[in-house]
């Protein structure tokens, strides 16, 4: 991917959207772990001590959107977003770049209008508090947020190098 006639350019676009996806991934990971714990504090508490933390299902309600959509963007930008490619894989490659590009369109701007909307909902939301936790509600719709923005940015990139003749993405199928 980083031949030495490829713009500096597209390398540092991509260099920065690598570094973005593996702080995604980080993040999800970490929450992940995290809801391990709460959960196996809840079993103990609920088990052992007799006393159920009640906060524990609204923390792992927001730890699986965080989980969900950080991943759903990183799925965008590694290529592995679940999708389906048999129309694609039995047309030839000139009608497939065309349809590469329209899904990818498609995916930007679902993007940009997740973006937009979970912002207006985060900041909607911003000033009501999730019972049992007493944090923003804002944050339930923040990951949603944060997710069109990487749809967005992450689709881009990728019509980008469509566009300029360097899109190095397969299809599973073809990968075989």
């Amino acid at each position: 991917m980083d031949e030495p006639d490829t713009p500096a350019f597209l390398r540092m676009m991509d260099k920065a959207y690598d570094f973005i996806a593996r702080i995604c991934l980080m993040l999800a990971g970490v929450a992940l772990v995290v809801m391990t714990v709460i959960f196996a504090w809840l079993v103990f508490g609920r088990y052992v001590l007799n006393d159920t933390p009640t906060w524990v299902e609204q923390v792992s309600l927001l730890l699986v959107m965080v989980i969900a959509f950080l991943g759903a963007s990183v799925g965008v930008h590694q290529n592995t977003h679940l999708s389906v490619v048999i129309f694609r894989s039995i047309v030839p490659s000139p009608v497939r770049t065309v349809l590469v590009a329209i899904s990818d369109m498609l995916m930007a701007g679902f993007g940009g209008m997740m973006f937009w909307y979970g912002l207006e909902l985060t900041q909607f939301k911003w000033k009501t508090l999730i019972p049992l936790i007493q944090w923003s509600e804002g944050l339930r719709s923040l990951p949603l947020t944060v997710c069109g923005a990487l749809l967005f940015l992450f689709s881009t990139g990728h019509l980008i190098r469509l566009f300029l003749g360097r899109d190095e993405r397969r299809d599973s199928i073809e990968q075989g």
